[in-house]
């Protein structure tokens, strides 16, 4: 890999555990929203289900 898709890769990472914190984070806040865990892993699970169909659709020549 080129040193520039490895960037984008580590970029990545970081702004999608930046989401999934700040879900978790407002889900312990807020007493009316239950399960920080669940809500953090759920929202992980979509944005790798949003990724996945957007490089799949960009990979499709």
């Amino acid at each position: 890999m080129s040193t520039l898709a490895l960037l984008v890769v580590v970029l990545l990472v970081l702004v999608v555990g930046l989401v999934v914190a700040a879900v978790v984070c407002a889900v312990r806040r807020r007493p009316s929203l239950h399960a920080p865990i669940t809500a953090g892993l759920a929202t992980l699970a979509t944005l790798t289900a949003i990724l996945s169909a957007v490089l799949g659709a960009g990979g499709a020549r």
